[in-house]
């Protein structure tokens, strides 16, 4: 592993790599989660809404494209690079930001995060990231959190081997990839309870859903400020 980056920055790698390719990781497709999260919980589009983890920007691009306010971040420079690249008529709408290290001046009404809490696997990251969603909600904000699991199994990955090369079939163009491991912690619906009670949150919902084709299963779990 890299000494100099911390493992969950493989991710970084693994898009420059499949980048590289002319390819995308994942799909076009917006996680229809997302816009249902925002219209059970708010009645307009007057909503502030931050993104964690945006990737290759599929979630923003879509929610900017219904008019909504967005900012979407990713730890990734090449994610973001990507994203600005392709949008850019919404290039403003994309940073770079370490939910895990560093904070927005503003606060946002809602918060989402698809597939990102997984690649945390060291208790402290975790408990940052918790920290980062509790620190940047509004008062009466919500988040929503998907994690790649089937809420029972419980497995995480050797954060030394993050950056390690490996062979990967690459999902639309079925062709072989050779790009960083990056990490992964599969959690059950019981250990993300007592995470999200434990950093001053508490659930509104959760339950198990699938984002097609990237995602054929996975938990989430919406949740807002204790009072």
């Amino acid at each position: 592993m890299e000494q100099s980056k911390k493992y969950y920055e493989a991710y970084d790698d693994r898009y420059k790599q499949v980048h590289k390719e002319s390819l995308t990781w994942f799909s076009d497709n917006n996680s229809k989660i997302v816009i249902d999260t925002i219209n059970h919980y708010f009645d307009n589009h007057n909503i502030n809404i931050l993104e964690i983890g945006c990737g290759e920007g599929r979630d923003a691009k879509y929610l900017l494209n219904k008019g909504f306010n967005v900012l979407a971040t990713d730890i990734s420079p090449a994610a973001i690079d990507f994203c600005k690249k392709n949008h850019p008529e919404q290039e403003d709408c994309y940073q770079v930001l370490n939910c895990l290290t560093d904070r927005l001046q503003d606060k946002f009404d809602f918060i989402y995060a698809i597939s990102v809490i997984h690649m945390l696997v060291q208790d402290e990251d975790r408990q940052s990231f918790y920290k980062f969603i509790y620190d940047q909600l509004n008062e009466s904000g919500i988040a929503l959190i998907c994690s790649i699991g089937d809420g029972m199994e419980e497995r995480k990955t050797d954060i030394s081997q993050a950056f390690n090369l490996q062979k990967r079939i690459h999902e639309a163009t079925r062709k072989e990839l050779l790009i960083a491991s990056t990490s992964c912690r599969m959690v059950s619906f019981e250990t993300l309870f007592k995470e999200i009670s434990e950093n001053n949150l508490t659930m509104l919902d959760s339950g198990i859903t699938s984002i097609q084709p990237d995602f054929p299963t996975i938990m989430y779990i919406t949740i807002k400020k204790k009072n």
